[in-house]
């Protein structure tokens, strides 16, 4: 880290307090507005990559560019941000760390300038191939899903961005309909609510979606009775809020669906509204829909499908949440896993892990379709895109 990258205590404090915008360097230069940073977590076990890549996007254009490694770490899969943008958490999908049968997670600062990172400490997960990690809405606790584990971690933020000792450790019991996918549980996202009050942990393995009264003062979480089941068999893996808090919508793996819920924020309870296909332009029996995200608009979602190798595209109803297919536009390369947009909302960005391609789409902001850029870059391994 040079003299300009240097990150201060009182720096982190007051960039957690008021955001920050800057400018990042290439190769010497100043860029400006004319490209957003991202980071992108891989598979590393193959030896074809490193650990977590800079990724570059035109905000005009929509062209992506690869700013070379960031930082070298074993099997970064899936990241999150601090909300004061300066610091990058990965989960090290692993089931081995510090001579323990568990994953870890890894705690980065951000260079002001150039964007690499630079490794402030790590913490075990507390259960094998952690899959999924997020930062609260205050910006003092890491969630972890452990994926092979079947459990959820909290862990407190220090000041500095660093990673305190863990608070909770959950594990979750049962299993689902699935006899290969769920005779375990498989704990694959968790995520604060809007409000900061619950967190909900999304687990594959026994087709629930389980609820958490959150404190996060301490980093504790006590589980409450307000969770949903889903349909046996239908393997929920990530969840994302409608802008408005109202709505939750759960893309489930096994059985190609999304699902979309009446949020109670007072009790953290999920109501079933609706019961669409993840892939509606007709979907093959292997499709497994990976990720789901809402537009900053509250419009559109989005949702990525492996096997088909789409990303599909639905009209969110404002009134009542409830979905209706817009478009389905193949994705580019093999296995969309994880994809995100911009913080303009103008492009979104896929991670295609099979193909080892990233490519990039334009977003119309009238009818939230999409059309390709015609960008795309390789990346060894690509499991996760987060732009800071």
């Amino acid at each position: 880290m040079t003299a300009h990258d240097r990150w201060t205590r009182r720096d982190f404090l007051s960039a957690t307090a008021v955001g920050v915008v800057g400018l990042v360097r290439r190769g010497g230069d100043m860029v400006g507005a004319d490209e957003h940073l991202a980071y992108v977590g891989t598979y590393t076990t193959d030896g074809r990559s490193d650990g977590i890549y800079r990724l570059r996007l035109d905000t005009a254009t929509g062209a992506l560019r690869v700013d070379g490694l960031a930082v070298t770490s074993v099997n970064p899969s899936y990241l999150a941000l601090h909300p004061n943008g300066r610091v990058l958490y990965a989960v090290n999908e692993i089931s081995e760390f510090a001579k323990e049968p568990t994953g870890a997670v890894s705690a980065f600062a951000i260079a002001r300038t150039s964007g690499a990172l630079t490794l402030l400490n790590q913490q075990a997960s507390h259960g094998t191939a952690p899959c999924y990690v997020s930062v609260d809405r205050t910006g003092t606790v890491v969630l972890v899903a452990n994926y092979g584990g079947g459990s959820i971690t909290t862990i407190p933020v220090r000041q500095d961005g660093r990673l305190g000792t863990p608070r909770n450790v959950v594990k979750h019991a049962g299993a689902g309909a699935d006899p290969v996918r769920q005779t375990t549980p498989h704990a694959h996202c968790i995520l604060a609510d809007p409000g900061n009050t619950f967190v909900l942990a999304v687990d594959l393995g026994i087709d629930a979606i389980l609820t958490y009264r959150f404190d996060p003062r301490t980093a504790a979480i006590t589980v409450v009775p307000s969770g949903a089941a889903t349909k046996p068999g239908a393997g929920p893996r990530h969840l994302t809020f409608h802008p408005n808090g109202k709505f939750a919508y759960v893309v489930n793996e096994l059985d190609s669906t999304i699902a979309t819920y009446a949020y109670g924020a007072e009790q953290g309870t999920l109501e079933e509204l609706q019961l669409t296909a993840a892939s509606p332009g007709g979907t093959g029996a292997d499709n497994r829909p990976a990720d789901v995200h809402v537009a900053a608009s509250g419009r559109f979602l989005y949702a990525s499908n492996r096997g088909d190798d789409t990303i599909a595209v639905f009209a969110i109803d404002q009134a009542s949440g409830q979905l209706s297919p817009v478009q389905q536009v193949p994705s580019g390369g093999k296995a969309p896993r994880n994809f995100s947009l911009d913080p303009t909302g103008r492009f979104l960005v896929t991670a295609n892990q099979k193909s080892d391609t990233i490519v990039s789409f334009r977003v119309d902001a009238e009818s939230g379709r999409l059309t390709p850029t015609g960008s795309s870059v390789e990346v060894a391994s690509p499991v996760c895109v987060r732009f800071r």
